[in-house]
């Protein structure tokens, strides 16, 4: 590949019009020597879509079209991410921006024949409404699309992440041509007027961290892209690079420009290795294109970036902790001051932003008027937008963005569908493991980082879970304890021992051998934790324990009364079958994994206390249309539960 010019940029952009065009439901003639393609047909590629069998979907989808020798006519492309990932393998056929979700290779036969064909789109291939039970056909009539705010997540569904071509003809590197012009403190003074801050978790004013790198005297300069996200449940950062990875990159350029960096690491986990392929792609091309490495688009400046693979440490997402694990360190954080951005990587001057950060910033240089036009965005203090992984008991889940100061009904109910099964919802946590639990009352409270601390919550990078009234709140912060004291570096003893001590209290709470103290020891211990922790990871790791205990204390109590409201806790839960319902279909004795089940056909089944390990096996093979199976937490039994001898059904087996 040939170096580029600022002039070969707008040549490229011309050259695809024609694509982006039919892209956005406009359909234009191909310049003469290239295809004119009818349709565009963007299958998703992402990580959720590959693992639910996108691939074997495209594989079928091409051989279909060959079939009847329609490959010069259909565009087919592995888009990064859609967003929608409860509903994959999905794609979106254009210009007329039909929807089709939850595919098979099978599928492919239907759609190539009947849409591409004949014209009729497949409708029992559509997006249904959980609420209303109504066929949507385009995407952005879908309320999960139509109620968001595209500028981080602009290039979803929309472009190939592994051709740069694809990206410059999205307005590509239009940004950065824009900024080598200017000086590089008038880079920084725009980062600072638009009000951008830090999407990694802190919301550090990103302008400001950048002028503190700029003034830091150095030989040497670094600028790195935190890719590392370990949340449970989290999955933006990741899917951003694998969805746009020449936007994450173009943002880095133009920051490491202002700072004066001439080296860069994007630090991703191994365990993502799409992301890992498409960020080693991404570099390659940029640097054939001369977008990266020496005199970038002829203006003298210099910069380079590498990979650099993370093992799988949550620790590693604070930023003294990484920065220690790309010099081949053990991964442990260490005090500030000085901040990385005096004294950061190899003692040199470094800027740490993740990756939704940077692709702002590429953003924020696209638009003219940049700063002006972001700063309208969001809230007084919270300015632009928010992509948020959205999780749980939510009937459509995957990347949502919206501004900040949206809110939490319109995530979970305009955006996500409401709650599966039309349960009540009861909390949301925001933030992954370090976040807090927000309850009921608070669902209109605008998103933002001064609204989330105020509730005991926090931004975190992005990860959102929904819970539904079966959650048990000493459960869940009891597996993020049990998270969190495995990911704990144990360099401080405030982290190492006061989150193993609070874990293990959780666990005789949630058995039923808590005790009426222990809720306030829990409270102490957990304010020690985040006065004294050396970092982010122990100052936060308290949040979702002091939230539950502040909105949810009567469940701690009833568990230390043995009774877990939401019926999860195995010790403190007994499986008992209503004779009154139970037909003798022998299902959950067949299921039963430790034979504590007795009864025959005819006979109503009886279960023994004493071999039941409580496993709830019973309870999920019972067929709907009984439910003969009863759950009990601390309740009388109810008229009609057998503890005794199994007697005959009225009625007798109905799948006889």
């Amino acid at each position: 590949m040939a170096k580029i010019t600022v002039e070969g940029l707008k040549n490229i952009r011309d050259k695809y019009e024609h694509i982006v065009s039919l892209r956005e439901g406009i359909y234009k003639k191909a310049p003469p020597g290239m295809k004119d393609f009818k349709k565009h047909i963007m299958v998703c590629g992402g990580t959720g879509c590959h693992s639910a069998g996108a691939g074997a979907v495209i594989e079928r989808l091409i051989e279909e079209l060959k079939k009847h020798n329609l490959q010069d006519e259909i565009m087919v492309v592995e888009t990064g991410c859609n967003g929608f990932c409860a509903k994959g393998p999905l794609m979106v056929i254009y210009p007329e921006g039909v929807f089709y979700r939850l595919l098979t290779p099978e599928n492919m036969q239907e759609v190539v024949e009947e849409h591409i064909l004949k014209d009729k789109p497949v409708e029992r291939l559509m997006y249904e409404d959980p609420v209303t039970g109504e066929i949507i056909p385009k995407q952005m009539d879908i309320p999960f699309f139509k109620f968001q705010t595209q500028v981080v997540l602009r290039h979803r569904g929309k472009i190939d992440p592994f051709s740069i071509d694809d990206y410059i003809a999205h307005n590509g590197y239009i940004a950065l041509a824009e900024v080598l012009t200017v000086k590089p403190e008038h880079v920084i003074d725009e980062i600072s007027r638009s009000g951008l801050r830090g999407r990694g978790g802190a919301g550090f004013p990103t302008g400001k961290k950048w002028a503190l790198a700029r003034a830091a005297k150095s030989d040497r300069k670094y600028m790195i892209c935190n890719c590392d996200e370990g949340d449970p449940g989290a999955f933006m950062n990741r899917t951003e690079v694998e969805t746009d990875p020449f936007s994450v990159l173009e943002g880095m350029t133009i920051a490491a420009y202002g700072i004066g960096a001439t080296e860069g690491f994007v630090y991703i986990r191994a365990e993502y290795p799409l992301a890992v392929q498409r960020a080693t792609n991404a570099i390659e091309k940029a640097r054939g294109y001369g977008l990266l490495g020496r005199d970038i688009l002829g203006s003298g400046v210099d910069f380079d970036v590498r990979i650099a693979r993370g093992a799988g440490a949550f620790v590693c997402g604070e930023e003294t902790a990484l920065i220690s694990s790309i010099e081949g360190k053990l991964p442990n954080p260490y005090p500030r001051p000085p901040y990385p951005a005096i004294s950061g990587l190899f003692g040199k001057p470094t800027v740490i932003n993740n990756v939704e950060t940077l692709i702002n910033v590429t953003c924020i240089f696209e638009r003219e008027n940049g700063a002006e036009w972001f700063s309208k965005i969001g809230t007084e203090t919270t300015k632009g937008t928010k992509v948020f992984s959205v999780v749980g008991m939510l009937n459509n889940t995957g990347l949502v963005e919206v501004p900040m100061g949206a809110t939490l009904r319109e995530i979970v109910y305009d955006i996500g569908g409401g709650i599966i099964g039309d349960k009540e919802f009861k909390a949301v946590q925001t933030g992954g493991p370090s976040g807090g639990m927000i309850p009921t009352e608070y669902l209109d409270t605008p998103i933002d980082f001064e609204h989330l601390e105020t509730l005991g919550s926090i931004m975190g990078s992005g990860g959102l879970i929904v819970m539904d009234e079966n959650t048990c709140m000493i459960d869940l912060v009891n597996y993020f304890f049990d998270f969190l004291k495995e990911e704990s570096c144990g360099k401080c003893a405030p982290c190492r021992e006061g989150i193993r001590q609070a874990h293990e209290i959780l666990g005789r709470i949630s058995s039923g051998d808590g005790k009426e103290k222990d809720i306030e020891t829990l409270n102490e211990l957990a304010h020690m934790v985040k006065d004294f922790s050396l970092c982010a990871l122990g100052g936060t790791a308290p949040n979702p324990l002091l939230t539950a205990i502040r909105y949810f204390r009567d469940e701690y109590q009833a568990h230390i009364k043995g009774i877990c409201p939401a019926r999860v806790c195995r010790d403190l839960i007994t499986y008992y079958i209503d004779s009154d319902k139970c037909r003798a279909c022998a299902l959950c004795a067949k299921h039963c994994p430790a034979g504590a089940i007795y009864g025959e056909k005819k006979i109503v089944h009886i279960i023994n206390q004493e071999k039941c390990i409580k496993c709830g096996t019973c309870f999920e093979v019972c067929p709907s249309k009984f439910n003969a199976i009863l759950k009990i937490s601390g309740e009388p039994l109810p008229p009609g539960v057998s503890e005794g001898t199994p007697i005959k059904t009225k009625k007798g087996a109905e799948n006889e």
